[in-house]
């Protein structure tokens, strides 16, 4: 089952819709949406590393397991709904204080 938190690779759609990058994403749906669902809910990450008021910091210290190869930004205003079937791998698993500042970003977003 995926699991909130994971980091996953997905072919991630450009937001023209005019092609799809292999990119990283962190699920931040919850693991009972994401058991009864065929989607998951997740935000983008990006080897870019400019910075915006909707990105957070991502390194390997904030990883329970995997490997980053690069610092990373997490897009939490680049969320999406993608089929589980899209998924290519699990990498790795971010852990619950990042997953919080994930929530934070997105609630000031969204208020």
């Amino acid at each position: 089952m995926t699991e909130q938190r994971e980091i996953l690779l997905i072919p991630f759609p450009f937001s023209d819709q005019s092609g799809r990058k292999i990119r990283p994403v962190i699920v931040v749906s919850n693991n009972e949406f994401n058991k009864y669902s065929e989607d998951v809910i997740v935000v983008g990450a990006t080897s870019n590393l400019i910075k915006n008021k909707y990105s957070i910091n991502l390194s390997n210290s904030d990883l329970e397991f995997g490997n980053l190869l690069t610092p990373c930004l997490i897009k939490v205003d680049n969320l999406l709904r993608l089929d589980k079937e899209l998924i290519i791998k699990r990498i790795g698993k971010i852990n619950k204080e990042k997953l919080q500042n994930i929530r934070q970003v997105l609630d000031n977003l969204l208020s």
